[in-house]
């Protein structure tokens, strides 16, 4: 088969693999049997070969630049005349795309292939042997070359780096690749380069978090590019591995020498994805079983569940749902501990789960006497929970007008109930929802027109008093901005965007607000408290501001070299007012936060 290898000359290089070779036509049908086309191998359209379809292939698939294939193929010239091929001895070729081991046309023409078809392709001289020629081919020549695609090995670089080669044996299926959470359950064998067998997992695998890793850091690596029941071989260089010292031998594995590049046999037997429920790793949610559908219950919803509840020891301190029937709660309602509160919202009907929830989301520092043992303060538990059902609170364009004004009232009632509390987080989601439900798109009448837009306002109005309490100040600036848009007067949303404007120091916004604000009510006692506040702050910033310019102007009279030293004095003097003015401001905002409406 030497005949048939490419020179140098014609090796692929990494421009030609960026240029996506090997479509015609985007939207061309796909070859019949006895059909001919020609296949573009360059973006320049210079140069292209002719594919003849003689027998169709498996499936959609292809091979990709970086594959292995295995193939059988006749090469001739156009009068017939054979210069190679593998039929004689009945022994398949193989060859790894891109890497110049064949003439460039043959890499392109099998790109179009899918596996068992068979196909003639015509090449012209500048994608076969060139003005070189080969053994049985002379210089400038036209060649043919009928292919069958008999298999392939996808490759993978997985770090680009060379370190990890990732050749897949076996594809598997569309669930995956799991993520650094995830648990996995593998099976492996690891071999030394002359051979010698250095680890192999039982019979049925072992299971562990993609995180915490595995005998050596590539193996996360190779599974988290992989799909469940995927089998794949690695070649896995030191800086992956052991690196320069090896590793000595332990309980489990033997010494690997310094150096070791490792061959590894590798499956992904299956895997549990694990769900980071609250975005700080403190609850846990890892699926056992996926459930039905796509739909998840969501905040308002009512659940049917049951779940046995333990110590991270196995002590079981609570089962509910079993012997007297399922357990039914409303979401976001308090009614159970945050964690489990959290993690039915992302849930699945007839979804299996195990729940792993801190103290945070649990029940905190105290100890709490449940239905069968006591649990300790700071208490990590364990919940392994099945969605038995639920019933998705109503979307807002599911309802009728007069349902939709129903629910603004009731949200917007159970939001004042938080306020009062002190849950401003809880009450300010309520607000939003309240004021969901009477969006200025949605349909009411003329006769309750007056009645929704109050209500709405009422509910920014709130949701920004929530704001100011979490120190979320654009959201409160944005909230009464709302208002203002549709009531330029309103006092209420004027004095809240001005304490707002206030902590984030835009006095002359502040000053704007204040001064609408007494035009519309000259005598509000809480507005001219604040007007007060800001008068005082107004006065230290011109102190500042004074202080600082004087100091400038001396350093200018005394020292040449001012530009220098003037820009460290405004550092230092900026800095320390504007520390200051957090302070003061500080002091305003707590003073003088409104309950809601």
């Amino acid at each position: 088969m030497v005949a048939f290898k490419a020179s140098e000359a014609f090796r692929i290089d990494d421009d030609e693999l960026d240029e996506e070779p090997g479509e015609v036509i985007e939207s061309a049908p796909p070859l019949k049997v006895g059909e001919e086309r020609e296949i573009i191998t360059s973006s320049s359209g210079r140069s292209c070969l002719k594919k003849k379809l003689l027998k169709p292939g498996i499936g959609w698939d292809t091979p990709e630049f970086g594959d292995e294939v295995t193939v059988h193929y006749v090469g001739s010239l156009i009068d017939g005349t054979k210069f190679d091929t593998t039929r004689d001895k009945d022994e398949p070729f193989s060859s790894k795309l891109g890497y110049g081991q064949v003439v460039t046309g043959f890499d392109h023409a099998i790109i179009t292939m899918k596996k068992g078809e068979i196909a003639l392709f015509t090449l012209p001289p500048e994608l076969g042997y060139g003005a070189i020629g080969s053994n049985g081919v002379p210089p400038n020549c036209v060649i043919q070359l009928e292919v069958e695609l008999i298999s392939w090995i996808t490759v993978v670089d997985i770090c680009k780096d060379g370190g990890i080669i990732k050749r897949v044996m076996e594809k598997g299926e569309q669930a995956g690749p799991p993520g650094d959470l995830d648990e996995v359950l593998v099976k492996y064998q690891v071999r030394l380069d002359d051979g010698a067998i250095i680890a192999t997992t039982p019979e049925e695998g072992v299971e562990f978090h993609v995180k915490d890793g595995q005998f050596c850091p590539a193996l996360p690596k190779a599974l988290k590019t992989m799909r469940k029941g995927e089998k794949v071989n690695l070649i896995i260089q030191p800086q992956y591995a052991f690196g320069e010292m090896g590793s000595k031998s332990t309980n489990e594995f033997p010494s690997i020498p310094p150096c070791s590049v490792l061959n590894v046999d590798l499956e992904l037997v299956s895997f549990k994805p694990v769900i980071n429920v609250t975005d700080d790793s403190k609850v846990l949610k890892k699926i056992l079983s996926e459930g039905e559908g796509t739909l998840t219950a969501n905040e308002g919803a009512v659940v049917t569940v049951r779940y046995t509840a333990m110590l991270e020891d196995g002590t079981v301190f609570e089962k509910k749902g079993f012997d007297e029937g399922p357990l039914e709660f409303i979401t976001d309602e308090e009614q159970v501990i945050a964690g489990l509160d959290r993690a039915a919202v992302t849930m699945k009907k007839k979804e299996q789960a195990i729940l792993t929830i801190t103290p945070e989301y649990g029940f905190g520092s105290t100890a709490v006497k449940c239905d069968h043992a006591v649990v300790p303060p700071n208490s990590t538990l364990i919940y392994e929970i099945e969605m038995l059902d639920f019933v998705k609170e109503k979307a807002p364009w599911e309802m009728t007008s007069q349902e939709r004004l129903e629910a603004a009232e009731r949200k917007k009632e159970e939001g004042n109930l938080l306020f009062k509390d002190g849950k401003y987080l809880r009450a300010g989601k309520k607000y939003d929802k309240a004021a969901d439900y009477v969006h200025e798109d949605a349909p009411f009448g003329d006769d309750v027109e007056k009645l929704v837009k109050a209500l709405r306002v009422s509910c920014w109005l709130n949701g920004a008093a929530c704001s100011l309490k979490l120190n979320d100040f654009q959201e409160a600036i944005k909230l009464c901005s709302k208002v203002v848009d549709v009531e330029f007067h309103n006092v209420k949303a004027l004095y809240r965007r001005a304490q707002a404007y206030l902590r984030t120091a835009d006095l002359h916004l502040a000053e704007s607000d204040i001064k609408k604000a007494l035009e519309a009510d000259p005598h509000n006692r809480e507005v001219k408290l604040i007007q007060k506040n800001l008068k005082q702050l107004q006065a230290e910033s011109d102190k500042r501001d004074a202080k600082l310019y004087a100091n400038m102007f001396v350093q200018t009279t005394k020292d040449p070299s001012v530009g220098t030293k003037r820009l460290k004095v405004e550092k230092v003097e900026d800095k320390r007012g504007e520390e200051v003015m957090t302070t003061e401001m500080e002091k305003v905002a707590v003073n003088s936060a409104p309950p809601p409406v």
